[in-house]
């Protein structure tokens, strides 16, 4: 491993960085045969054979690179190898035996100062899966990182790490994702993520979808196919994620930004909760295994700490990360404590949803994240989570028994804990609707009057539900029924954030359409939340 003790000025190449992570297999190449022409700093090592065997003769990049978890002082860099993604093994064409993988980091796109070089093992047990938490790194800095395999170079990914505790550090540019369904459109909305350059991703949920071809049918018809039946094993659900992460926009989007990312329901079946499976009637005996190769496959698909290895069929990945002084992110699992969706789920008019007793995080993660709030010192507190957190009503008067509604007592106990802690800007994060939404979170939804405590924010889907629609909030029902909700919009796209000490700018971003390859991408509305002052104020745009 080779370090150096330069000065390290943050560099302003982010187009190439984004250039080389959408690039894939050209980049790749390019790399590979450029090396010398570049300069020695720029060339990797070369490797022996990878494990005992023949070395690889096609590349094993495919999946592309990322990085997640920054901290202060180090970043967590990910691959996968997998020459042959959409293998029905699940081993993406990868011979069965361990392999050697250099990786490296530097400050510079051209990899002329390498500040960190190491080599790891990956195999058929990890998936071949790569995870390196590189340490020792300087804060709030950006670098470039790349991996080897015996002749084959991936692409360069961009990361950064967070300021130091402490320090606010300059403005926070954040977006925030959910729900992308591959076969109801493409991930153009990925694309336009990347190209935005932010310095930190959350994806929020329904990375993927388990559902065998076209089970799950959007409105404007599905533009392609998943492989394989619906996942349940392991292999099944390393082949799902491939295909997936062989997508060159989603590639893109996570070569441009360190992401944190947590899980909803497709992830392993479509509304579980705990060790109970969508659909009681239609009995799956090995549903608690499928849940362990569900996290499994997750695990190794994500940028995400030895921490957060699943132990069987449990997974910790509620967790607190810091940007400086600036935010604190708490990523929660609503999924995997919560109690059985009241009245067979669905929208209900349903008492048992009222019972205090009942709990979407489970008392310990809520206990946790209570004292997070007794103990933050943040100029922002971010939660970044899965279902809506607002009380929304429907014109019957029901409520979403898999939302937070569903769980009253939760979603008041969190309320009112910040609340009780002076929590100076409190943030809700949320993914899984196909819908953007802004709403002012009320001490008392029942009184219009009452004090704003806190905002939600709510992406719509990167593909799910295909195109989707605009609508007229002088004539949505949903507005009216609920004044504290502010904005709705049923296209598919993300939330762009910009988040300073004074203030967070919002930009609900969407497309025209996702049926196509190239939908085009612009800001539908515009709001800030400012500092001690929760709620929304509408940006002309």
């Amino acid at each position: 491993m080779t370090e150096s003790s330069d000065s390290n000025p943050r560099t302003t190449t982010r187009r190439s960085a984004l250039r080389y992570g959408a690039a894939g297999a050209a980049a790749i190449g390019a790399a590979s045969a450029g090396a010398a022409a570049m300069g020695a700093g720029t060339t990797l090592p070369a490797l022996a054979a990878p494990g005992a065997g023949r070395p690889l003769t096609q590349d094993p990049f495919t999946l592309g690179v990322a990085s997640g978890e920054p901290d202060a002082g180090s970043v967590v860099l990910w691959t996968r190898l997998a020459p042959r993604p959409l293998a029905e093994d699940g081993f993406g064409g990868m011979p069965r035996r361990n392999v050697e993988v250099l990786w490296e980091l530097a400050t510079d796109e051209r990899f002329a100062v390498v500040v960190r070089r190491g080599r790891v093992t990956t195999g058929p047990d990890a998936g071949f899966a790569v995870h390196v938490e590189a340490a020792g790194l300087q804060p709030g800095w950006e670098y470039f990182y790349r991996f080897r395999v015996g002749q084959y170079v991936s692409p360069t990914g961009r990361t950064r790490t967070a300021p130091a505790l402490g320090t606010l550090g300059s403005a926070l540019a954040m977006s925030f994702a959910s729900c992308s369904q591959f076969e109801h459109g493409y991930f153009t909305a990925y694309r336009h993520l990347a190209a935005d350059e932010p310095d930190l991703v959350l994806h929020l949920g329904d990375y993927l979808y388990e559902y065998p071809a076209n089970t799950y049918v959007s409105p404007d018809g599905n533009v392609r196919d998943h492989v394989g039946p619906e996942m349940e094993s392991l292999a099944e659900y390393r082949q799902r994620y491939a295909q997936y992460r062989a997508d060159a926009d989603l590639r893109a989007a996570h070569a441009v930004a360190p992401w944190l990312v947590v899980m909803d329901d497709h992830e392993v079946d479509n509304n579980w909760a705990g060790d109970v499976y969508e659909k009681p009637e239609y009995p799956q005996p090995d549903f608690i295994q499928r849940r362990a190769n569900a996290f499994k496959a997750y695990y190794e698909n994500m940028p995400l700490r030895t921490r957060s290895k699943p132990d069987g069929s449990a997974m910790r990945l509620y967790r607190a990360v810091s940007w400086g002084s600036l935010a604190t992110f708490h990523m929660l699992d609503t999924r995997q404590y919560r109690d059985d969706q009241a009245c067979d789920d669905g929208w209900k008019v349903c008492e048992d949803a009222k019972d205090p007793a009942r709990t979407i995080t489970g008392d310990e993660q809520e206990a946790w994240l209570l004292d997070n709030f007794r103990s933050s010192t943040a100029r922002w507190d971010v939660l970044g989570q899965q279902v809506f957190f607002a009380r929304r009503n429907s014109a019957s008067g029901a409520n979403s028994m898999d939302a937070w509604d569903g769980y009253r007592g939760s979603q008041e106990r969190i309320s009112e804990g910040w609340v009780a802690a002076s929590v100076r800007n409190p943030v809700v994060l949320t993914g899984d609707v196909h819908t953007h939404w802004a709403s002012e979170l009320k001490a008392n939804y029942a009184d219009p009057d009452s004090d704003v405590i806190g905002t939600e924010l709510v992406t719509t889907s990167i593909a799910s539900g295909g195109n989707g629609a605009d609508s007229d909030p002088s004539e949505d029902p949903d507005l009216q029924r609920n004044p504290h909700i502010k904005f709705r919009n049923a296209q598919r796209g993300y939330v762009r954030t910009r988040i300073t000490p004074d203030a967070m700018d919002v930009d609900f971003r969407v497309l025209d359409k996702v049926t196509e390859p190239n939908g085009k991408v612009s800001t539908r509305a515009s709001f800030r939340i400012h500092d001690r002052k929760p709620g929304l104020d509408p940006m002309a745009g």
